[in-house]
């Protein structure tokens, strides 16, 4: 729980710092309407991620609108528009002609096509009331995305044409692409029959894509249920098709899957549909056309070539960042506490209620007061004269007088009196008022300090309470020792040599003076033998509270510092999924900025700012909700003294500088130079912009390249990249100006390759043609209607 609490922390800072909205960054805005439509159940995954990229980038992206098109009835979000398709989709090859008979059953289905037909002119009706969102109202883009494996994308001629017809009575053009997902990780299980279908896929993508493909159905159906015909004149039917998979050309499985293809989704929608805000800057700065691209991608016969795209970032690691700031931020406030205020042995006995004056008080309170004693003159004594008890010792002339009674007044007036006291002493409590007390006198006292104090072993052991009272205890042990043996001494002693005036021939008088002397020096010492005695019974109850406060202290400093080593291993988590250039030093940069930043905090509020009611509060109650509480509080904190400071609004580009060089001083490195940093970043650029399309010939005959930077243009960096091969530059470069300071992010477009030329195409080809052999049906056309197999 405490995990995904830093998880949820991490990825909100991370959309907060690139929310580009009140940040001195910018939203882009799209120039016409936009349409996107995922067909098929597999294509439901793409949906959220296109969307939030979308929300994310694009300032009038509520104006967007999506639809799903699956054979299961579940609502994605509420933003999206849902079409039911009326089929029985089966999965995996148990049925051979599940993708024929699908395609038959739609046309069967007489509620399936008014449906569609009604969600179509929802989402029509929908786009119109956006229209102020937009510059221009006269076209709409319509995206469709597919994967190349799902059974139903063999509807995709039918839902694109009967959605171009139906946008067509509001707008006056609908330009529509086509996105082809392959998931080669997802396949490799069912790899036969999944590779079937996508090979069934491509192949009637490529009829579609025909200077001379045509198409009529009866789809269009009026609320009467009348039918009129969708023509598709001899023209390709999408005006581009982009086929992407979660393999790069280099063979590089991605290790998000398709997300990296549904973000260059976003980025193709936008750069074929920005608005343009501002001007080109310089003439090397090159802006899509799209009618230019579709040029340098047909061949000299009049194919349509088709497209892919790979999409890389560099950005400052935000999350990383944040769990690192986090972390030495909590290790801050930790070594705060673990600071020991200067108190002296006496003082800190004191601060626990255990010292000399405590111990007497305490032991004091326990026993009957010495006047009680003078109730023992009450006690009957036996008829006998004091010249009979004359030459016995004290003890003897005492059992003779009263029996046994002395020793009874004093065990129940005295004794008695102080067990029952002491049982119900509670030393725990009696130090823990000590310790409220104390802390009024002493606020710098921390966990740490009273852990360290109490321990019975360790660096403060010697000097500790524990030890002090041990001494206390062997003090009186020692001095209870010697009363004892003192006071059996002296009842040894006999009568006639006691110090008490006699009067010679009154013998009664001379019995009242021993009694007075036996009560005044036996009893008198018998009260500070047990006075002695409650001493040292206290003391042996002190230790064994303060053993289990010591425990109690150590288990939340468990608690606090296993804390702390989460925090560690989550932001190191974090740094290891980030590339190793972007997210070097992490740890050690952002330990010192911390730092700064506590001691600036603390300067203008005080030594302990970070520990009022504002901040974290009383540091002896930080578990007091809890280790899920104690992160909450701290998550709320950081965010507010830490991550707030001007020292995170550094562009990424000043701020991995920086963090490449912060360790330079400790080693013999090199100090990197802007222009080296610039180099490397470009490089890594390049490197994970690899289109996401493993092609059988790399250097296929009509490979034809464009590359866009999102950024700032005017930015030091973007302007590198635009020198970085300027004099051997063979593609198109352009920037998609952007302002902003937390990353770039380029897009590279590559077209002019056919289906024949995937190896996707050429591995699966072999299965598509053996299950074919095999009696299975992928298609719902007639196949003398498709191309013939590359």
């Amino acid at each position: 729980m405490v995990r995904q609490k830093l998880e949820q922390f991490a990825a909100e800072y991370d959309r907060a710092e690139e929310r580009l909205t009140g940040r001195g960054d910018d939203q882009s805005s799209i120039h016409y309407p936009a349409v996107f439509l995922f067909i098929g159940d597999k294509s439901r995954e793409a949906i959220e991620p296109i969307m939030q990229m979308n929300e994310k980038r694009w300032e009038n992206s509520e104006g967007l609108i999506y639809l799903h098109a699956g054979s299961v009835e579940e609502s994605v979000t509420a933003r999206v528009l849902e079409y039911h398709i009326p089929v029985t989709a089966q999965e995996g090859s148990s049925s051979p002609t599940s993708r024929r008979d699908m395609y038959r059953q739609f046309y069967e289905e007489e509620h399936g096509l008014p449906e569609l037909n009604r969600i179509l002119r929802k989402a029509s009706g929908a786009l119109a009331e956006y229209g102020r969102l937009y510059p221009s109202f006269d076209r709409v883009r319509l995206s469709i995305i597919t994967r190349v494996d799902d059974p139903l994308n063999v509807f995709v001629p039918e839902i694109a044409l009967l959605s171009e017809a139906i946008f067509r009575q509001s707008f006056k053009a609908v330009q529509m692409d086509l996105y082809a997902l392959i998931s080669e990780r997802e396949g490799a299980e069912a790899f036969g029959y999944s590779s079937s279908l996508g090979v069934a896929f491509l192949r009637e993508l490529s009829l579609m894509q025909q200077s001379d493909y045509t198409f009529s159905a009866p789809l269009h159906v009026t609320e009467d249920g009348l039918s009129i015909p969708v023509t598709h004149p001899p023209s390709p039917l999408f005006d581009l098709v982009y086929i992407m998979s979660d393999r790069d050309e280099r063979g590089f499985a991605s290790l998000d899957g398709l997300q990296t293809c549904y973000e260059a989704i976003s980025h193709i929608s936008l750069l074929k549909n920005r608005q343009q805000k501002e001007p080109l800057f310089h003439a090397n700065n090159a802006v899509y056309n799209n009618t230019s691209f579709k040029n340098n991608i047909m061949t000299e016969s009049g194919r349509q070539g088709f497209v892919s795209a790979g999409l890389s970032k560099v950005k400052r690691p935000n999350q990383s960042i944040a769990l690192a700031v986090l972390h030495h931020f909590y290790k801050g406030l930790l070594a705060r506490m673990k600071q020991e205020p200067d108190l002296s042995t006496t003082e800190k006995l004191a601060f626990f209620g255990v010292d000399g004056m405590s111990l007497d008080r305490a032991a004091s309170e326990m026993i009957p007061t010495e006047e009680r004693l003078g109730e023992m003159h009450g006690l009957m004594t036996n008829d006998i004269s004091y010249n009979s008890v004359r030459k016995l010792s004290l003890k003897e002339a005492e059992e003779a007088l009263f029996g046994g009674g002395g020793e009874s007044f004093f065990r129940g007036n005295f004794q008695d009196e102080a067990a029952r006291l002491l049982k119900e002493f509670k030393a725990g409590e009696w130090i823990d008022m000590a310790i409220k007390r104390s802390l009024t006198e002493y606020p710098e006292v921390e966990i740490y300090s009273l852990a360290a104090w109490t321990e019975e072993e360790g660096l403060n052991s010697s000097t500790g309470i524990m030890a002090q009272l041990r001494n206390a205890r062997r003090e009186a042990e020692m001095r209870l020792a010697s009363a004892r043996a003192e006071l059996d001494q002296f009842r040894q002693g006999r009568v006639e040599e006691q110090s008490f005036p006699r009067v010679p021939l009154m013998d009664r008088h001379n019995l009242r003076s021993l009694i007075r002397y036996l009560f005044d020096q036996v009893y008198t010492r018998r009260r500070e033998i047990l006075l002695l005695e409650t001493r040292l019974k206290l003391i042996m109850k002190f230790e064994e509270a303060i053993q289990q406060l010591n425990g109690r202290y150590l288990a939340v400093i468990g608690q606090l510092e296993t804390l702390e080593q989460l925090l560690r291993d989550t932001a190191l988590s974090s740094i290891e999924t980030a590339d190793d250039y972007i997210g070097q030093n992490i740890m050690e940069y952002y330990e010192r900025i911390t730092a700064d930043i506590m001691e600036q905090w603390e300067s203008k509020r005080g030594q302990h700012a970070f520990f009022t009611e504002s901040t974290m509060g009383d540091s002896r109650c930080l578990l007091e909700k809890g280790i899920e509480g104690l992160t909450d509080k701290l998550i709320e904190v950081c965010r507010k003294t830490i991550l707030t400071s001007p020292m995170f609004s550094r562009t990424f580009e000043e701020e991995l500088l920086q963090r490449a060089n912060v360790t330079v001083e400790y080693g013999n490195k090199t100090v990197l130079t802007k222009e080296e940093l610039f180099k490397k970043l470009y490089r890594i650029l390049e490197d994970n912009a690899a289109i996401q399309l493993r092609l059988y010939d790399y250097t296929q005959e009509h490979r034809y390249e464009e590359k866009y930077v999102f950024g700032d243009y005017t930015s030091e960096f973007v302007q590198h990249i635009f020198r970085a091969d300027e004099s051997s530059r063979i593609y198109k470069l352009g920037c998609v100006h952007e302002r902003r300071s937390s990353g770039v992010e380029k897009l590279n477009l590559m077209g002019g390759f056919h289906p024949e030329d995937l190896m996707y195409y050429v591995n699966g080809k072999v299965y598509y043609e053996t299950y074919l052999k095999n009696g299975y049906e992928f298609h719902g056309i007639e196949k003398s209607m498709l191309p013939e197999l590359g």
